[in-house]
């Protein structure tokens, strides 16, 4: 699905008007389509539900919202809380209301001490901080017990940066209309916009000229797999090597190595220091290890470089950083497997940390190369602060991919998957996920399927959406608190069933 900044969905609704439709029609289509979503989402017959409406072409939906509720059994009321319109197309649905018998106040003279607030005050048109009276209007919504739900995005998001204003407008429920906008996959707006589902407008699909943000959708990703040769064997399925662990955080690589053989890499050989081997071989048996040479603290030591540089020739697809540690020590192995790598490589967790102080090697080196960093890891490597980096996440994720020609998976909450030309947004996962390995485990995934032979964006995409499905699938039946990442692990066969 196509993610649009306001000035891209304005632009498409504009050739929509030259060439297919006047925008009266596409207002009563628009109002149409979200008076269906909340009436399927919600009992709203014989509930008392106020419309709050500006003064703006958005209002023009809460009229025809209105309008049909009322006439569908709920105890709707439009309330005026500027101006009354004086725009045609949202008059004329005025009117309409008024003459089927909707009630219409103003703001200051009524409550909203109401089952449902049907947010159309500004739609897409918002940005910075409200004046009066919205400023009043927004804080006596979130004061309300009622549900809310907005019509396009929230009031006091910005569709196109993800910002958001003081008291912003915090919906249950957002319909959004034609296509999915920013504010509904960037932090802090996606936090406002409660559950959020799309309604088609019916704008046909030449009014969209520009190569947009996309989210990650099940079909594209179910065609990668197939069903295995009925002949197949287990070289058939590559070889995975994990670069991985240390006596303090063998941990990290138990899960990648686990989440690699669920995701049907053929065999997974996991390289770890030498005092974390025991430790992780208890919870291991179906892979093959390579314990290696260790600094005092238990992490891999410079030393044991040549003796990974053997294995790199074996490899299908290198994980690499899970649990390292990070000293001197590591960002010379890391460095080591950069520059021999004979396949892709996932660099993760403290593989990243460790090339922070020599970026451009990762320009220099012949084979693709996935980067897999959290918000805090990729403002570390580009000398940005946190929010920084959460403020503007496609941009900077996009840059970062271009001018270092890698594929940029950047983590957290819309995960952004990007080659610094194609942009994807993943609308998978939950808050459950937010905790220590679920990172390890989606790098063992992707690590798979590249092992499989699934090209490394397309192997990006499909881990961050079958990792987010897996959160959401134990989350359902667990609980978003009480999930591990061992609990997913648990579960990721059995849905890998689905995309075969």
């Amino acid at each position: 699905m196509k993610i649009l900044t306001a000035d891209q969905i304005r632009r498409v609704e504009t050739l929509c008007f030259e060439r297919y439709s006047t925008e009266a029609e596409l207002m009563l289509k628009a109002g149409t389509a979200c008076f269906e979503a909340m009436t399927a989402e919600y009992d709203m017959k014989g509930k008392t539900v106020r419309v709050l409406c500006g003064n703006g072409k958005n209002a023009g939906d809460g009229f025809v919202i209105a309008r049909l509720l009322y006439c569908f059994g709920a105890k709707a009321e439009i309330v005026i809380c500027d101006k009354q319109p004086e725009i045609a197309e949202p008059l004329m649905y005025f009117e309409q209301a008024k003459s089927s018998g909707v009630p219409v106040t103003e703001f200051e003279n009524t409550d909203l001490d109401c089952s449902f607030i049907v947010d159309t005050l500004f739609g897409i048109g918002f940005h910075g901080e409200p004046r009066a009276p919205f400023d009043t209007v927004f804080k006596a919504v979130n004061e309300s017990a009622a549900t809310v739900v907005s019509v396009d995005t929230p009031s006091g998001t910005d569709s196109t940066t993800g910002a958001v204003c003081t008291n912003c407008i915090k919906a249950d429920f957002t319909i959004a209309i034609s296509t999915l906008k920013f504010a509904h996959v960037l932090p802090p707006a996606n936090s406002f916009c409660g559950k959020t589902v799309t309604v088609s407008i019916g704008i046909p699909g030449d009014c969209y000229e520009e190569e947009y943000v996309n989210t990650i959708e099940l079909e594209e990703i179910k065609a990668l797999f197939g069903k295995p040769d009925l002949n197949a064997n287990k070289g058939d399925f590559g070889h995975q090597l994990n670069i991985c662990g240390s006596y303090k955080m063998f941990g990290a690589a138990v899960i990648a190595t686990k989440a690699a053989l669920r995701s049907g890499a053929g065999l997974v050989k996991l390289t770890i220091p030498g005092s974390a081997y025991p430790l992780a071989a208890a919870h291991l048996t179906q892979s093959i290890f390579n314990p290696v040479y260790e600094t005092e603290e238990g992490t891999f030591s410079a030393s044991a470089a040549a003796g990974i540089l053997k294995d790199l020739p074996w490899a299908s697809s290198i994980v690499l950083g899970c649990g390292m540690g990070l000293n001197e020590d590591t960002a010379a192995v890391t460095i080591n497997v950069l520059k021999n790598a004979n396949c892709p490589v996932i660099l993760d967790a403290d593989g990243i940390n460790a090339i922070k102080e020599s970026i451009s090697i990762i320009r220099d080196i012949k084979v693709p190369l996935v980067l897999t960093p959290h918000p805090g890891e990729m403002a570390r490597l580009i000398s940005k602060q946190v929010a920084e980096i959460q403020a503007n996440r496609i941009n900077i994720a996009k840059a970062f991919a271009k001018e270092n020609g890698i594929i940029l998976v950047l983590k957290g909450a819309n995960t952004v998957v990007t080659d610094g030309n194609k942009v994807f947004v993943n609308v998978t996962g939950n808050p459950g996920m937010a905790m220590g390995g679920s990172g390890d485990m989606l790098s063992g995934m992707l690590g798979a399927f590249i092992a499989r032979g699934i090209p490394p964006f397309e192997a990006a995409k499909a881990a961050v959406y079958i990792h987010g499905l897996c959160g959401d699938l134990t989350a359902c039946e667990l609980s978003e608190r009480g999930m591990l990442v061992s609990d997913m692990i648990d579960r990721l066969g059995t849905l890998m069933s689905d995309f075969e």
